[in-house]
């Protein structure tokens, strides 16, 4: 369920150019930034400053919020998933 409704809003976001664009330049950004912190060079006050504008924009977008908060659901289902998968491995290392 968790997955069709992440599926159904990013279908929305798509088919929607204003927000599919604004997405993608939100997405790009977060990855430039990412990349420029793991090389350990400086992220400019001008560019915090784009960065924090972009997400402002794509959150007040309903598809882009709609979509990132599908996103965070199915993310809570796998995170669930993942502990109860690797629960028994734990216990296998508990009793030694």
């Amino acid at each position: 369920e968790e997955f069709t409704k992440l599926q159904k809003a990013v279908e929305e976001v798509t088919a929607d150019s204003a927000s599919n664009e604004l997405f993608k330049n939100f997405r790009d950004l977060q990855i430039t930034l990412q990349q420029k912190q793991a090389q350990g060079e400086e992220i400019t006050e001008q560019e915090m400053m784009d960065a924090q504008a972009t997400a402002v924009a794509a959150q007040e977008n309903p598809k882009i919020l709609a979509m990132l908060e599908a996103e965070m659901g199915l993310s809570q289902i796998i995170d669930e998933v993942n502990r109860v998968l690797i629960k028994p491995v734990q216990s296998l290392y508990e009793s030694m």
